[in-house]
C-alpha cells in the first residue's frame, strides 16, 4: 500500500481545538478570474462558488473531530461530473479543506495537498499540516486547501466493496496458501471484493474512479478557488496525481512538490517487486537499530534477523491466535502491522514491542499497528480507504489476469522481500483487478509523461524509502525536467516533517520558484 504515514510522535498536540468553536458559514464566494479557459462543456462547474463552513461534519473519528476543529479550519463541497464525456449526467461532491494564509497581504494563492494512497483523505492530511506549517513561511503566505478524491473520504459518493464483517474475515483467511485449494480460496476472495465494489459503489462510479479523473477535478478546485495557476503538494500515490495533472494541464501549473514518487513510467509489476526490496531495506534498518536495544526479539545479530522474524510469524499460518477480544490475530496481520511500523522511524518502538509480545504468544500490539494500517477504528468499522485504494488502481494499472504471471509477481515478491515470505512458496492467485467489472475498464498504464510548457517540478526522494524507492523519484524529475532533492533517511517522504534542510528547499520553490540546488542533499537529521 502507497500511503502518506503523519508519524505522530512529531505532531504537536493541538491543545484545546476539541474545544474550538466552528467558523460560522461563510457566503458563497465568486472565483477569481482566470486566464485558463473552461474545458467545453464545463462551465457551470468550473464557474460555480463555495460555501464555507465548519468541517466537522466530515468528521467520523475523534482524532478527526479534534483536527478539523481547529480555530478557522473551513469545508465546502465541490460539484464535479461523475464521468467527464458527460458532463450533464450524474454528478459527484468532493470535499474541500481550506485554511487561509494568515499574511494576506503577502498571500501567493492556494497550495493543494494531496497524501496518496490512493485511499487517503486530504482533508484528513490538510488539518495535520495546518499544525506542523503553523507560524512558517508557506503557512503565512497560502491558503492550505485539502480535498478527498472522488469516492474518498467525505466526498460522495464513497467507494464501497466490503462490509466491516467481511473485511474482517478476509483479514482472518490464509489467502498466500499456493496450494490448488488455496488458490480457489483466494481468488474466492479477490471476486468478493471486485463484486462488492460493483454492487455498492456502482459501474459508473467505477469506471471513472481513477487518478485520470482526479486530475480533472483538481483543475475545476483550482479556477473556483480562484487561482490562475496551481500549487501543489502531493505525497507517494499523490505523485501520480501530480503528474498525471501535469500532462493534462501543464500550462496551469506555477510549482509543483512531488514527494515520495512513484515513477508513470514503471511496469506496475516492477513496481510490486521494487517496492518489496524497498520495505526489506527498511526492516533491515530497522533489525539493525533493533540489535542495539536490550532485549531485542530479533536478536543482536542483523543478519539473522530475517530468519529469526520468520520463526515468530510462520506459526500464525497453521495455528493464528484468538485475541481476548475475540478477534483472530493472523500470519497476514502481523505482516501488515509490521509493514505499518516501516513506514516511518518513529514506529519502531511499536514493533519492537509488537515482536516482544509475539516471543510471549500475545499480538495486541501488532494487531494495533495492522488495524491503523486497515484504517480500522475501534468500534469495528473501516474507512473507505482500503476499498478505494483497490478501485483506483485497478482501473489506474493494466490488469495481471494470466496466473503464470501471477505467480512470476509474487516469486520475484518473496525474493525481493524474504522476510515476508511464508515459507510455501509463491501462491498464482489473481487478485480482484483480474474480476473487475468489464463497464470499468483501465484508463491509465505505464508511460514516461509528456508535459510541455509545465514549470519545472521539484522531486522529493528519500533514500531509505520503503514504500516509493528512491530511484523512482530520480527517473520522475528527469522526465519531468524537474529538479531534485535527496533526502537521507529511513522514512516514506519527508516534507513539512520536521526535517528542516528539507522544508527550506521546498519553502523556497514554493514561494520564489527556485529549484533545488544541483545535487541538493538532506542529512536525516535536517
Amino acid at each position: 500500500m502507497l500511503r502518506w504515514v503523519v508519524a505522530l510522535a512529531t505532531l504537536v498536540t493541538l491543545a484545546g481545538c476539541a474545544d474550538a468553536v466552528p467558523a460560522a458559514t461563510a457566503p458563497p464566494t465568486a472565483p477569481a478570474p482566470s486566464s485558463a479557459a473552461a474545458p467545453g462543456g464545463l462551465d457551470r462547474f468550473y464557474s460555480q462558488q463555495l460555501s464555507w463552513g465548519s468541517c466537522l461534519p466530515f468528521a467520523t473519528t475523534d482524532d478527526q473531530r479534534q483536527f478539523y476543529g481547529q480555530p478557522g479550519f473551513e469545508c465546502s463541497k465541490l460539484e464535479v461530473p461523475i464521468d467527464y464525456a458527460n458532463p450533464t449526467g450524474r454528478t459527484a461532491q468532493i470535499a474541500v479543506s481550506r485554511l487561509k494564509a494568515t499574511d494576506p497581504n503577502q498571500r501567493i494563492g492556494s497550495l493543494l495537498v494531496n497524501p496518496g494512497g490512493p485511499g487517503a483523505s486530504g482533508i484528513e492530511i490538510a488539518s495535520q499540516l495546518a499544525i506542523l506549517t503553523r507560524g512558517e513561511e508557506v503557512a503565512r503566505r497560502f491558503d492550505l486547501v485539502g480535498f478527498d478524491p472522488r469516492g474518498i473520504g467525505a466526498s460522495t459518493p464513497t467507494i464501497r466493496c466490503l462490509t466491516p464483517a467481511e473485511q474482517d474475515a478476509q483479514r482472518a483467511t490464509d489467502i498466500l496458501d499456493p496450494s490448488p485449494a488455496g488458490v480457489q480460496r483466494a481468488e474466492g476472495l479477490a471476486r468478493q471484493t471486485a463484486d462488492g465494489c460493483a454492487q455498492k459503489t456502482g459501474v459508473d462510479m467505477l469506471a471513472n474512479a481513477g487518478t485520470r479523473d482526479v486530475a480533472k477535478d483538481m483543475d475545476v478546485l483550482r479556477a473556483v478557488l480562484g487561482d490562475e495557476k496551481l500549487n501543489y503538494l502531493g505525497f507517494s500515490y499523490g505523485t501520480r496525481i501530480g503528474s498525471t495533472y501535469a500532462e493534462q494541464f501543464p500550462r496551469n501549473v506555477r510549482a509543483m512538490v512531488l514527494d515520495g514518487a512513484l515513477d508513470p513510467d514503471q511496469d506496475p509489476t516492477d513496481e510490486v517487486v521494487n517496492q518489496g526490496r524497498g520495505f526489506q531495506g527498511a526492516f533491515e534498518a530497522f533489525a539493525k537499530d533493533c540489535s542495539t536495544k536490550p532485549g531485542c526479539p530479533l536478536g543482536a545479530d542483523p543478519a539473522q534477523a530475517t530468519t529469526r522474524f520468520q520463526e515468530l510469524t510462520r506459526p500464525l499460518l497453521a495455528a493464528p491466535q484468538k485475541l481476548p477480544d475475540g478477534r483472530t490475530f493472523s500470519y497476514g496481520d502481523a505482516q501488515q502491522g509490521t509493514i505499518q511500523a516501516l513506514y516511518a522511524t518513529s514506529l519502531w518502538p511499536d514493533l519492537r514491542q509488537g515482536l516482544t509480545e509475539l516471543t510471549q504468544g500475545r499480538g495486541q500490539t501488532l494487531m494495533g499497528l495492522a488495524d491503523q494500517y486497515y484504517d480500522r477504528a475501534p468500534d469495528g468499522t473501516y474507512s473507505p480507504q482500503q476499498d478505494a485504494f483497490t478501485a483506483v488502481r485497478c482501473v489506474d494499472d493494466p490488469r495481471v489476469t494470466d496466473p503464470a504471471q501471477a505467480l512470476d509477481r509474487a516469486t520475484r515478491y518473496n525474493e525481493a522481500a524474504p522476510f515476508l515470505d511464508s515459507g510455501r512458496g509463491a501462491s498464482a492467485a489473481l487478485d480482484s483487478c483480474a474480476f473487475w467489472p468489464p463497464q470499468a475498464p483501465v484508463t491509465g498504464g505505464p508511460h514516461v509523461p509528456q508535459a510541455p510548457g509545465l514549470a519545472p517540478p521539484l522531486v522529493v526522494s528519500t533514500t531509505g524509502d520503503p514504500a516509493t524507492p528512491y530511484q523512482a523519484g530520480v527517473d520522475l524529475a528527469k522526465a519531468l525536467n524537474g529538479s531534485l532533492l535527496t533526502k537521507v533517511g529511513d522514512q516514506h517522504t519527508a516534507t513539512f516533517q520536521g526535517f528542516g534542510c528539507v522544508d527550506a528547499i521546498v519553502t523556497r520553490y514554493l514561494v520564489d520558484g527556485t529549484p533545488a540546488p544541483p545535487n541538493a542533499r538532506c542529512a536525516d537529521t535536517g
